[in-house]
């Protein structure tokens, strides 16, 4: 039940009409989320003053938890954070050579360190959602919870509890998806795959009909488990959304303009309305004057790096050319050019949004 919820609750956060663009992180993120928790079977062995024997401790498929963490994103889509985790599994029966009936719960919590990394999907096309994977390590505890199991042979009892701790690791796959109502904020969506090193051994006790008792070592092996995630993460200085560009038209002159300016919104290559009539005037009036060749420059501003944005000028650059071809201009007589962002009308610094800078030039030489 709760994994369809889960599943269901997935769905909707993807479904999510509010969805913005994505953005590496830069500088300081807090996170957190619930999980549900699918622990595998745990293979178990035991003194033999214990009286027990070795078996295996089968969970229900009903676990549940969860993790808060802070972090560090570098800007280039690598994170690093640390984070502190919690699951609760039922334990329903322990298996033996000798049948085994019991109830019991087990907990495991910890101090993990991830690093992770964004995959940067805006070059193809998809901006809502930024897919990441992730490795990590570091230490948990494993409390068994008083797990009382009857030998239904017997009728011995065995008294299995305690806490012992090892060092863990975890892979990690998910998807984040900015919400633009707040800069910064996104829902989180992750399998995770947590183990513990080691053996985790417990105290056990064994009582017999008679009320004689055996005392001994019980361990568990193969501490495995299987969680999904739904979460939230803020990133503190996320920059705020640039205000809507105010298109610049060329001055009214008695000669044709021999310069035309095309502007684009963030993270765009596609043509406003505005845009292709100034596209229109620049192929019209490239027959009107004595012109042998028309440059059409690309640029974008500083918010994103350096190699991004030179390939986003080449396909403004691209897309006003073909613009112009539809117009009638002849391709041949076309030169494109991408500048990236080394050629800014408004200088800025790394990472700024500048409306004046998301430009395509054409210029009829």
């Amino acid at each position: 039940m709760q994994l369809r919820k889960l599943l269901a609750a997935s769905a909707a956060v993807v479904a999510l009409p509010t969805l913005a663009m994505a953005q590496p992180i830069t500088g300081l993120y807090v996170g957190a989320g619930a999980m549900y928790n699918f622990k595998q079977i745990e293979h178990t062995k035991a003194s033999p003053g214990a009286g027990i024997g070795s078996g295996k401790l089968r969970p229900d498929a009903d676990g549940f938890g969860g993790v808060g963490s802070v972090g560090y994103g570098l800007g280039n889509g690598l994170r690093f954070e640390v984070e502190g985790s919690y699951r609760q599994d039922s334990i329903r029966s322990f298996g033996t050579s000798a049948p085994r009936t019991g109830q019991s719960t087990q907990q495991d919590y910890g101090v993990m360190a991830n690093a992770l990394y964004d995959i940067d999907l805006a070059p193809y096309g998809v901006s809502f959602m930024t897919p990441y994977v992730g490795v990590g390590a570091g230490y948990q505890w494993s409390h068994l919870n008083g797990f009382a199991s009857k030998n239904l042979t017997t009728g011995n009892v065995a008294h299995i509890g305690g806490t012992d701790g090892n060092f863990a690791y975890q892979g990690i796959v998910g998807a984040a998806f900015p919400i633009s109502a707040v800069p910064g904020l996104a829902l989180t969506a992750e399998y995770r795959f947590m183990g513990i090193l080691g053996d985790q051994t417990f105290e056990a006790q064994t009582y017999s009909n008679a009320g004689t008792g055996r005392r001994g070592n019980f361990k568990t092996t193969e501490n495995l488990n299987h969680s999904l995630l739904l979460g939230v993460r803020y990133a503190f200085n996320t920059p705020q959304p640039a205000p809507a560009p105010v298109p610049v038209s060329a001055a009214p002159a008695v000669a044709p303009a021999r310069t035309y300016l095309v502007f684009f919104d963030w993270d765009r290559a596609d043509l406003t309305d505005r845009a292709r009539q100034i596209i229109g005037e620049a192929a019209q009036n490239s027959t009107r004057v004595q012109t042998t060749r028309i440059e059409v420059q690309g640029n974008a501003d500083k918010s994103g790096t350096p190699a991004y944005n030179q390939r986003l000028s080449l396909r403004r650059a691209q897309t006003v050319a073909a613009e112009l071809v539809r117009d009638g201009v002849p391709s041949g007589s076309i030169d494109i050019q991408a500048f990236g962002d080394t050629r800014p009308l408004v200088q800025t610094a790394a990472g700024v949004r500048e409306p004046q800078n998301r430009r395509v030039a054409i210029i009829l030489r």
